[in-house]
């Protein structure tokens, strides 16, 4: 009996040290968490859900082996966790679900915690919508006070037709989500997030970088609305265009990379 209460002992003060002293101090020292995918049984997804991804997701199609099972993984999950609601006639398909989960994996690949707590339902339209919370009509929004994530599913396809016009509704979208996730979470993926986008913000604010940035004319002016919008535009054009991007802004996208512990596909 001793020996069981001994284990019990060492593996509790063995978990309270790892989170508490050891991946925090990694995690300050390197700017990444020690790691990212475990997955003793990874969950699968149906041959229908596959071939969308196969045919569909130039993402996943540029991911090695290992990696597509962790993204089938995370992707399972997140269908399984989060009901898709199809409103106006919208008929939610398999393609709609795993097209609009498989944006958010991609979003949060390189995070340890991919699911989110701000929201939890997503709610799809077949076009443009009127929104009662600003009176107004959109494409998409993220609803915090609903905790619900908003597309347009026209408009949510249209951001993929051009894969590098920096225009991605779904991307632009989640990644408010994770912007709101991760300033109100305190788990390690989320504090590097936190620290990295305070830094982005102090360095877009100094007067020669934001005069540099303007006159690049390589983000949209929509960027430039407020810092939730400049987040949003900057991971879109990250995501769409990241050779431009690293080419014209490379401190900017070094820092974007570490935000969010993204490894470059190639």
């Amino acid at each position: 009996m001793i020996y069981i209460l001994l284990l019990i002992g060492f593996t509790f003060f063995g978990f309270f040290a790892y989170n508490v002293v050891v991946e925090p101090i990694y995690a300050f020292v390197f700017r990444k968490p020690m790691y990212v995918h475990f997955y003793p049984f990874p969950k699968k997804l149906s041959l229908k859900q596959l071939n969308i991804l196969h045919t569909q997701f130039e993402f996943y199609k540029k991911l090695s082996s290992k990696e597509k099972v962790y993204f089938e993984h995370r992707v399972a999950v997140f269908l399984k966790k989060y009901p898709f609601f199809g409103k106006e006639g919208m008929v939610i398909t398999e393609e709609v679900k795993v097209l609009i989960a498989a944006t958010a994996i991609m979003l949060t690949f390189g995070m340890r915690s991919y699911l989110f707590t701000v929201i939890d339902k997503i709610i799809v339209f077949p076009d443009i919508y009127y929104s009662s919370m600003n009176d107004n009509y959109h494409k998409g929004e993220f609803n915090p006070r609903m905790k619900a994530i908003v597309f347009s599913w026209k408009h949510f396809m249209e951001g993929y037709e051009i894969s590098n016009d920096n225009l991605n509704l779904g991307l632009h979208e989640f990644s408010h989500v994770l912007h709101f996730e991760g300033l109100k979470k305190n788990d390690t993926s989320a504090t590097i997030f936190a620290v990295t986008y305070n830094e982005i913000i102090e360095q877009v604010k100094h007067p020669p970088n934001y005069k540099k940035l303007i006159e690049s004319d390589y983000f949209r002016i929509y960027a430039y609305t407020n810092e939730f919008e400049f987040i949003a535009v900057i991971l879109e054009h990250f995501f769409e265009t990241p050779s431009q991007f690293k080419s014209e802004f490379p401190q900017l996208f070094e820092k974007v990379k570490v935000m969010i512990n993204f490894t470059e596909v190639v």
